[in-house]
């Protein structure tokens, strides 16, 4: 698949003015202004993020509201649900709310709705759960801040609901006792955009200061805040930033039973960053919500005995071997009914419909298709019930909620964001869906859309390349949105004669930069069709991360390959 490479612009003013200050490579530093850290203050919080730093949670709009309401509960002995999202986000959230809760009070009980029968957010059979057991206050984490309906007909059946959320609110708010949401337009919170656990774990902040508890009892519960920040792909800066280094730290040093029953099952032995709790830990907790029911990953983060807690991780580990097995089912599935498709050349989107198909990965799958194969908006649709359900996602730059908004005529039901979005339709409206998506997007996608960005940081000469600058690099670490790991551009290297291909599909590099300069080992994943262009001492271009290589005890510096180009 091409890919366009772009180049970040540089600010050369602001790049000497904190190399002034700071005194390490001046490409570190042009790599800290791209990340907004522009002075010495605002490095050292960037390298050294501390808890200190974190914001009072009694900042947030409706906090005294939020904490009195649960007094009053604890006062009156009033029995409380903690209710969460089936998603990553909120299982970890209701995990913190419910384990701080209930070690200081017994009426309460958690609630995840069913992913198929229920659906995202408040649902009357949630509601009519809680009406039929005598709850009368309802927390609701990562979800409730668009439910207006359903949280008025709670209302009138004498339930309060107090909202934490971090979606973004709509004009018309629900008629909840408090919201916690940094994102309302009168919330005077300085960090807007938390998780959903982390907007919980302000909660049990507050209530330990009003209870006069100290703040480890709410830290205590970092590590579910690091994974729910990890797996909700919410920018890594600010009070993230901060909540994730030292949940990280918590990961590796002192887990919960359940955490660290998922470490283990995972094989993973080296220090756990980011990446590890995205592509590791994640997928096994989003496997309990997608195969099944997402009450057995809240049940895993509150077991505090570690032999109970391997026997639940157990059974996420094999649903989440169950989904890789059907996602990579129906991946080729799809993959097979677009090689039959004689347009599929001159299409700009991909609509896909199989009955068959299983609802809890179509999203994953479409993600699959754009990454790897075909690069353009993609929706996989399937039946759930007497309806055809999917799922729809996006490439860089292409509002794809708004493409399905042009379709709402076709559709029972949609909802999403910029990037990916969700539907439900009648069977016999989905060819014309398919027909009126693939108009919409033909009439208002850019052709550079449709061709893969890779975004660099910056130039670099393998000469820069040294241990002491790879050492403050790895500082950069917790990675994510908008501290995403460095990505450089290497120009006219050349094959040194012992880059070789490996295993038939990958290129082991070894190459350097001008006559003098170092050698440099690197890996290509799944490149090796790409070997001609650096055979025959060919100069090319190369695209690349940097990390670490351990071999035979040794540890070595190499390039982590994305791209290779002639060079011109």
């Amino acid at each position: 698949m091409q890919k366009r490479w772009t180049v970040k612009a540089y600010q050369p003013n602001q790049e000497q003015f904190l190399h002034a200050s700071l005194r390490i490579h001046p490409l570190l530093c042009r790599l800290l202004v791209q990340r907004n850290v522009t002075n010495y203050e605002a490095a050292r919080q960037f390298f050294r993020p501390s808890l200190d730093d974190l914001h009072d949670p009694w900042k947030m709009k409706d906090m005294d509201k939020a904490i009195s309401r649960i007094e009053t509960a604890f006062f009156q002995h009033e029995k409380i649900l903690i209710y969460g999202d089936y998603d990553v986000d909120g299982t970890t959230a209701v995990a913190t709310v419910y384990a701080f809760l209930q070690k200081r009070y017994s009426n309460i009980e958690f609630y995840i709705p069913h992913r198929y029968r229920e659906g995202y957010g408040i649902s009357l059979q949630g509601i009519e759960y809680a009406k039929e057991n005598d709850f009368s206050l309802v927390i609701a984490l990562d979800c409730g801040i668009k439910s207006v309906e359903h949280i008025s007909a709670a209302k009138a059946m004498g339930i309060d609901f107090i909202i934490c959320d971090h979606h973004l609110p709509d004009a018309i708010l629900p008629p909840a006792v408090a919201i916690l949401n940094p994102k309302q337009k009168d919330c005077p919170y300085p960090f807007k955009e938390l998780s959903g656990c982390g907007i919980g774990y302000k909660l049990i902040c507050a209530f330990a200061q009003k209870r006069g508890l100290p703040i480890s009892e709410a830290n205590k519960y970092l590590d579910l805040v690091a994974t729910s920040i990890a797996a909700d792909i919410v920018p890594m800066t600010g009070e993230n930033r901060i909540l994730a280094f030292h949940g990280l730290i918590k990961v590796n040093e002192d887990p919960l039973p359940g955490i660290k029953a998922l470490i283990q099952l995972s094989a993973l032995r080296e220090k756990l960053t980011i990446a590890n709790l995205v592509f590791v830990i994640a997928p096994r907790v989003n496997a309990a919500g997608r195969m099944d029911d997402a009450r057995k990953a809240v049940n895993l983060f509150i077991e505090n005995e570690e032999e109970k807690a391997a026997a639940i991780a157990a059974i996420l580990h094999a649903d989440n071997f169950d989904r890789k097995e059907v996602d990579n089912t129906i991946t080729q599935e799809a993959i097979s009914l677009l090689q039959s498709d004689a347009d599929i050349a001159t299409r700009k989107s991909t609509v896909l419909y199989q009955a068959h198909w299983h609802k809890g990965v179509v999203g994953i799958v479409a993600s699959r298709l754009i990454d790897k194969y075909y690069y353009r908006p993609t929706i996989i649709l399937t039946q759930s019930n007497d309806k055809v359900a999917g799922s729809a996602r996006s490439v860089m730059g292409f509002n794809v909620y708004e493409a399905i908004h042009e379709c709402k005529d076709l559709l029972e039901n949609y909802g999403g964001h910029f990037y990916a979005a969700g539907m439900t339709l009648k069977t016999e409206n989905v060819k014309a869906f398919q027909e009126r998506f693939e108009a919409v997007v033909a009439r208002t996608i850019r052709p550079d859309q449709l061709v893969p960005e890779i975004v660099i940081d910056s130039e670099i000469r393998l000469s820069d390349i040294t241990s002491s600058f790879y050492n403050i690099l790895k500082q950069f670490e917790p990675l994510g949105p908008e501290n995403l790991r460095p990505v450089f551009l290497a120009r006219n290297l050349v094959d040194n004669g012992y880059s070789r291909v490996v295993k038939d599909e990958h290129i082991k590099f070894s190459v350097k930069q001008g006559k003098y300069g170092p050698v440099m080992s690197g890996i290509g994943f799944y490149m090796a069709e790409k070997f001609a262009l650096i055979a025959d001492k060919k100069y090319f271009d190369l695209v690349f991360t940097l990390d670490e290589n351990d071999w035979n005890g040794q540890t070595f510096l190499q390039l982590k390959v994305i791209d290779i180009r002639p060079a011109y």
